[in-house]
């Protein structure tokens, strides 16, 4: 986010002394993109950052990815992925590769254990909380988060995800950062006017809790190395528990929103997907679909009609609520929609004429657009229904 923000205990003047009262020096760190060029934050450690007292490597899941060929669009179920593994999973170590290209990377998890503590090395990730509730701690300060929420989540920040009972997790990793799309924003970064959703709706972290411990715990690490896709892991044994900020001030922290705080915007016609967008990253933006009236010219269609992804693959994760498209698709909650670049699609056959006089939609989903074609992961094969691409032509259901 780029409004600045002052928690705990920071100094008066940046880049010098801070002191304990015991006399102690804290240790400033600058977290900052873009080699010192974008936003940043200052935070102050009671120890060394830096320190590692052991490594070894972190052999991640799967993350292989093979090309969507021959293409075809694609209905994934997530639900299935974990039928067999209710318990047990961490909401890092435990993700499914669904799909990804060198950009970005969708995941899925459901989760019930407490995660190591973890730092994204590669990029900004972005959670929506399909289901659940759960603490997300940080360096920063401490999240509580719940149905329906977006976690933003900054490059290179050390958080863990405490679930409160059984929590679904669909995951966005970034190879860049993400946040709001650029045309919602001031040139000085304010949200305005008609951006769906305004500071006001942004949840901040708390203070940071100080843990004291001195025993030796694991930060797990995903960066950018020689496994599939140019992704590995590492997991670094660091002497003092890394949180222990007692302030920090600036530009850069992690936040959390709820899609039932994004105002949707309607029209007299059919509006197209770009006015649900919601964040945006390097080749890739997130968009919303939430409940809403629909178009009201006398003669409008409100599904959408059909259309050719140019430039794009088109990825749609179906949250709840009756998705008037793709009635007789298979497609239900939980369900992923893949459709390729090069393949038109839109609504199922009866869905166009079906909608005619409708004034509200109620469905729930969550939408990635990406700029390069979209590789499969080991969850996608694992959950492809096989049966999508004929849907069109009510053929096998």
């Amino acid at each position: 986010m780029p409004f600045y923000r002052s928690v705990g205990n920071v100094p008066p003047k940046r880049h010098t002394q801070h002191r304990s009262p015991e006399g102690d020096l804290y240790f400033e760190e600058l977290m900052g993109e873009e080699g010192f060029s974008s936003n940043s934050s200052l935070l102050y450690h009671v120890h060394i950052p830096s320190t590692v007292v052991e490594y070894r490597t972190w052999d991640l899941p799967d993350q292989t990815l093979v090309p969507n060929h021959p293409l075809v669009p694609r209905h994934l179920s997530t639900h299935k992925l974990f039928e067999e593994e209710a318990e047990g999973v961490d909401a890092v170590t435990g993700r499914r590769l669904l799909l990804g290209n060198g950009d970005v990377r969708l995941s899925y998890v459901v989760a019930d254990k407490e995660s190591p503590l973890y730092r994204n090395g590669i990029g900004d990730e972005c959670l929506y909380v399909e289901d659940g509730d759960a603490l997300v701690e940080t360096v920063f300060g401490d999240l509580e988060v719940g149905k329906g929420d977006y976690v933003i989540v900054p490059r290179a920040t050390t958080f863990r995800i405490v679930p409160r009972g059984k929590i679904r997790i669909y995951v966005i990793e970034a190879n860049s950062h993400i946040g709001p799309p650029k045309r919602y924003l001031s040139r000085f970064g304010q949200l305005l006017e008609h951006a769906p959703y305004c500071e006001r709706d942004l949840r901040l972290t708390t203070e940071p809790r100080v843990h004291t411990t001195d025993e030796p715990v694991d930060v797990y690490i995903k960066h950018r190395g020689p496994g599939p896709g140019g992704i590995a892991g590492t997991v670094h044994t660091v002497p003092h528990h890394p949180f222990d900020v007692v302030g920090w001030d600036g530009g850069l922290y992690p936040y959390a929103f709820n899609i039932k705080d994004y105002e949707p915007i309607t029209g007299r016609v059919h509006q197209p997907p770009p006015v649900h967008q919601v964040w945006e990253g390097h080749n890739f933006v997130v968009c919303n679909f939430v409940p809403r009236k629909v178009d009201y010219h006398p003669l409008a269609i409100p599904v959408p009609y059909y259309h050719s992804n140019v430039d794009s693959d088109e990825v749609m994760f179906y949250v709840e609520g009756d998705y008037e498209a793709r009635k007789g698709s298979g497609i239900g909650p939980g369900s992923i929609s893949l459709h390729p670049g090069g393949h038109a699609h839109g609504p199922q056959p009866g869905a166009y004429e079906r909608a005619i006089g409708a004034e509200r939609f109620d469905e729930l989903a969550v939408m990635v657009d990406t700029f390069r074609p979209l590789d499969l992961g080991e969850a996608a094969r694992a959950s492809d229904d096989g049966l999508y691409a004929y849907s069109w032509a009510q053929g096998p259901q």
